[in-house]
């Protein structure tokens, strides 16, 4: 019933007024990207010729300086709804979710030799958060955007962010009701699964293995820390919820899962318990006079 939405932005001098303009447009439900591609590609390759006309493949931002001055170039960026963590409480059911919406969100992975992808250490991300004139539904299928804001994660806070998501997921698997035993034993594959328990761990031994010897980042080193803490017990209640679905011809898979859980904490233990000190200080410091003043204080009151 509601909208997929797509960032459509417009290079080159072909295009007039609408030249480094960006709109987000809103298209039914079930469009693919490729689709709106392949419909404004052969639409401005009409009115332009198509050799003039060059869809831009990726969401990095557009240099004009390296576009070819005799062409016209589209980018065009899947979006989703963007809600700051305040509204979220205000925004509860499906068409909240999909009603007045004015801010959109797109994610850039990126590493700073260029690459777009590389090792979980090289690994950032730039959110780029836009707001349009009117808010969606409107009668009108595409907005301008007047606002862009762009925000960099750093490569441990795109692995907080990454477990964060994964917990979420074993969160709802697990809680879904009616249960979905397919679904939620896909989420524990993914999770604690053989093929892939080196995802969680290689973070784990990645940004918990040393205490980062920049105190700016010991906030975020024991975020990580505390996620992974939340990942290994929603991973036990997802085992728990699996084991009172299966049938008779499940459980050597239940035991299969288990064991790998259990291979998996054990390895987690140690980069998770370890605590920095700097964080856990007194906030104010125990004197030996507290006694001595309380007495003194309840002496007063006597009187």
């Amino acid at each position: 019933m509601f909208g997929t939405y797509f960032r459509v932005g417009f290079y080159g001098t072909k295009f007039g007024d609408l030249d480094e303009q960006e709109f987000v447009y809103k298209e039914p439900a079930i469009t693919k990207l490729a689709e709106i591609s392949h419909r404004l590609e052969g639409f401005y390759g009409e009115r332009f010729g198509e050799d003039v006309l060059e869809v831009i493949k990726d969401s990095n931002p557009v240099d004009k300086c390296k576009l070819d001055p005799n062409k016209a170039y589209i980018q065009i960026t899947y979006v989703e709804p963007y809600f700051d963590t305040y509204e979220m409480k205000d925004r509860i059911t499906y068409f909240d979710k999909n009603y007045n919406l004015r801010r959109f969100m797109y994610c850039t992975p990126f590493t700073l030799d260029g690459r777009a992808h590389g090792e979980l250490h090289e690994q950032f991300k730039r959110k780029t958060i836009l707001t349009t004139s009117h808010a969606f539904p409107y009668i009108k299928t595409r907005i301008n955007v007047i606002h862009k804001e762009e925000i960099i994660l750093t490569p441990i806070e795109v692995a907080i962010e990454d477990m964060q998501k994964k917990t979420q997921e074993l969160a709802f698997a697990t809680h879904q009701d009616p249960a979905d035993p397919k679904m939620l034993q896909m989420v524990l594959q993914g999770s604690v699964g053989t093929t892939v328990n080196q995802g969680p761990l290689e973070v784990a031994q990645v940004f918990l293995s040393e205490i980062p010897n920049d105190p700016k980042l010991f906030r975020h080193h024991n975020k990580l820390r505390l996620c992974f803490k939340d990942f290994t017990k929603r991973c036990e209640d997802a085992l728990r919820k699996n084991k009172s679905l299966i049938g008779p011809d499940q459980k050597e898979y239940q035991r299969e899962l288990e064991r790998n859980y259990h291979r998996l904490k054990e390895a987690l233990q140690p980069l998770i318990n370890r605590k920095i000190p700097q964080l856990y200080k007194a906030v104010l410091p125990v004197t030996c006079h507290r006694d001595s003043f309380s007495r003194m204080s309840l002496r007063k009151m006597d009187i």
